[in-house]
């Protein structure tokens, strides 16, 4: 059975539409909660490395 290989157009899925202010306000509240967890991650490597030294 031979397998078949679609090639998505990747500038075309989602759509075109811009987006609504709901979906705008749920991605700026995603990123913001990723940076803080990341910076928080950081923070804690960083102590880390102050108490082994």
């Amino acid at each position: 059975m031979k397998t078949t290989i679609k090639e998505l157009e990747v500038d075309f899925i989602g759509g075109q539409e811009p987006l609504t202010v709901q979906e705008e306000k749920a991605l700026s509240a995603y990123f913001k909660n990723k940076k803080s967890k990341k910076a928080l991650l950081t923070e804690k490597g960083k102590t880390k490395l102050q108490d082994v030294n």
